[in-house]
């Protein structure tokens, strides 16, 4: 799909670009799109994780393929994100973005994502969908149970920061999104992994009189990313933990 330099497009974000936007879009609504499923099934070998240690981030997949692969975790009817419109005038240095079909196993899509007001039509917007085809879908081999899953995201740190702190960052945000917005899966894995989280620091704690055992944050860190998708004279550079 390509699109004129006249018109205006939409990017359609269900990670962490909700609460890291991209450059230069002028207006932004939260909304959903139908038929697909997040799960933190794509592998990062960088920002979150290193070659050694992947981190875990999401991606989306389609409900018809989803169904196949025995999940036992429920899905949401509705996966929710934040639709950002790129002005005419941008058109034509994020044509130039759009043509890399392949980046770190995103590649591109376009989805209807409908709006919280339902009489509203809905829009049509490009996504970044790391594929079951793609080298590094996390459940090629089989779906990971979510403890294991919570326990690898737990432990997995790379550049950018702890791999839970994209998780912290992901539930915060959908859950400040709108009041309709809700996933299941990414509330179990924050909940799981702040139980985590609260072991490990009480298996750290001096038990003396005068302290107190720390409990974890549920609020998300805040930790800023080392990389981020910006305008470099006049070229896109591109960050790709922030592609979905």
């Amino acid at each position: 799909m390509k699109f004129a330099a006249t018109e205006d497009f939409y990017l359609f974000g269900y990670g962490s670009l909700i609460w890291k936007p991209p450059p230069d879009y002028d207006y932004k609504m939260p909304g959903y799109i139908k038929d697909y499923v997040r799960r933190f099934w794509q592998v990062l070998e960088d920002h979150r994780g290193t070659p050694e240690a992947p981190g875990r981030v999401v991606t989306l997949v389609e409900r018809s393929v989803w169904e196949t692969l025995g999940d036992h975790h429920g899905a949401d009817e509705e996966v929710w994100g934040m639709a950002y419109r790129i002005p005419k005038d941008k058109v034509e240095s994020v044509k130039e973005y759009l043509d890399i079909r392949e980046i770190n196993g995103y590649s591109i899509h376009y989805v209807d994502v409908y709006h919280t007001d339902e009489h509203l039509p809905p829009i049509k917007a490009l996504v970044y969908i790391g594929t079951p085809e793609n080298p590094q879908f996390a459940a090629r081999n089989g779906v990971p149970g979510e403890s294991e899953l919570a326990k690898h995201i737990f432990d997995s740190c790379g550049p950018s920061g702890e791999n839970k702190e994209y998780l912290y960052q992901l539930n915060h945000s959908l859950e400040e999104l709108c009041p309709e917005s809700k996933d299941n899966h990414v509330r179990s894995l924050f909940r799981q992994v702040c139980l985590l989280e609260a072991e490990a620091r009480l298996n750290g704690v001096d038990h003396s009189e005068d302290e107190q055992p720390v409990v974890p944050s549920h609020h998300p860190a805040t930790v800023m990313e080392e990389t981020e998708l910006v305008q470099v004279g006049g070229e896109m550079d591109i960050d790709t933990e922030m592609m979905h």
